[in-house]
């Protein structure tokens, strides 16, 4: 039986971590092959993990070496950076000793960010690696250093891209050769619209915001970053409310996945200024997200960049329409012209345009939504998706 190392950033409730997730438990079923976890941090998924196979979360560094007032003294007597990096090889040496790398036989790398952990536990030339891409240019610039990155792309065998606008920015802007780049999504499509159906036979979650029974739904979902774009969200909200006329429904905006902190605070304060407080409605992260949007009307994707976001599957398997920008990642290759709209990149008073049209023709919100899901499981079906990889495992591995 073959043995894989999967090496993850953390366990929180997000696109690359839920896939990883996915494919641990497709993985388990196929059978065949054993597995290890290594993550950076933890996270609300850990237990979930764990119940598939060991889990090694990496050591959090000492603050000190020893304590402060002795960390200065061996500052001043030239020794501190000698005993930190002593400090630093036990700690990996003792995640290599839990991991024991000498029986691994594939690495499997989610995500870049993860080349902060995969460098420092020196892999042996003979092990495959393979590196599951989900990030672009701004993820890749807050989450991984220079060298780091490049140690990684150096050791990696066969690099799995979630799009093609990924595949193009590692061959383009990191000389990755387009040879060993497999394009490859894995969406557990069954369990997902199972989810979707019975979060649409739970009791609606928006009577608690006292929105009213006609409202229309437009939805945000993603973490609260600069580059998830919640504060276009915002602007576009400001704008179809201003432009919607006494004719057309109340139109309510949601986004499902801001946590207490300096951006919601800025996003609250924006929101009061612009008069909308009634209007806007930002939800903290909860299992309960597709509660949110199985109920949405139009789906937008604000982001300034995301490679292919699970959030587009979710909105399409609940028969939500999407809106999204051009040149900011791989969701209008899923979209196309059948499943939304694609917009200029940042054209808000477009964006506002195709938003407004979809709230006033039901039949073309019903018609692009429709469409939007019957592709994702045309082209994502989740036997094919984990076949392809057990392939590609034992082809590395042979």
């Amino acid at each position: 039986m073959k043995t894989i190392l999967l090496i993850g950033h953390d366990a929180n409730r997000a696109g690359a971590q839920l896939v990883l997730l996915n494919l641990m438990r497709l993985l388990k079923a196929e059978g065949g092959i054993q597995m290890r976890l290594l993550l950076g941090d933890g996270g609300q998924l850990l237990d979930e993990y764990r119940a598939i196979c060991p889990v090694v979360v990496w050591p959090a560094p000492n603050r000190y070496v020893v304590d402060a007032l002795t960390d200065k003294v061996l500052w001043k007597l030239g020794v501190w950076q000698q005993l930190h990096d002593r400090q630093t090889k036990a700690h990996q040496q003792k995640v290599r000793a839990q991991l024991r790398l000498d029986s691994v036989d594939l690495v499997l790398v989610n995500t870049v960010t993860s080349s902060r952990w995969f460098g420092q536990l020196d892999i042996p030339d003979r092990i495959p690696v393979i590196t599951f891409v989900h990030e672009l240019d701004m993820s890749v610039r807050m989450y991984t250093q220079p060298d780091q990155l490049k140690y990684l792309l150096n050791r990696t065998t066969q690099l799995l891209s979630v799009s093609k606008a990924t595949a193009r920015y590692y061959e383009q802007q990191h000389g990755f050769d387009p040879a060993r780049i497999t394009l490859y999504t894995l969406i557990d499509t069954p369990s997902l619209e199972r989810n979707v159906q019975q979060a649409r036979q739970q009791p609606s979650m928006y009577e608690s915001l006292g929105l009213p029974a006609n409202a229309r739904i437009v939805g945000g979902c993603g973490n609260a970053e600069w580059r998830k774009g919640n504060d276009l969200f915002v602007t576009l909200a400001r704008q179809v409310i201003g432009r919607a006329t006494a004719q057309d429904p109340p139109v309510h905006f949601v986004w499902v996945g801001v946590p207490p902190g300096s951006l919601r605070d800025d996003l609250l304060l924006d929101i009061r200024k612009a008069g909308l407080a009634d209007r806007v409605h930002l939800i903290p992260p909860t299992p309960d997200v597709l509660r949110y949007m199985s109920r949405f009307d139009v789906f937008v994707l604000c982001s300034r960049e995301d490679p292919y976001p699970l959030v587009v599957f979710e909105a399409g398997l609940s028969g939500v329409p999407v809106v999204c920008f051009a040149d900011a990642g791989g969701s209008p290759e899923l979209v196309e012209t059948d499943g939304g709209f694609i917009v200029p990149y940042l054209d808000l008073d477009t964006m506002s345009d195709r938003v407004l049209e979809l709230l006033r023709q039901p039949g073309l919100r019903r018609q692009l939504g429709e469409r939007l899901g019957q592709k994702i499981l045309e082209r994502h079906p989740a036997h094919q998706s984990v076949a392809t990889l057990v392939t590609l495992f034992n082809k590395l591995m042979a």
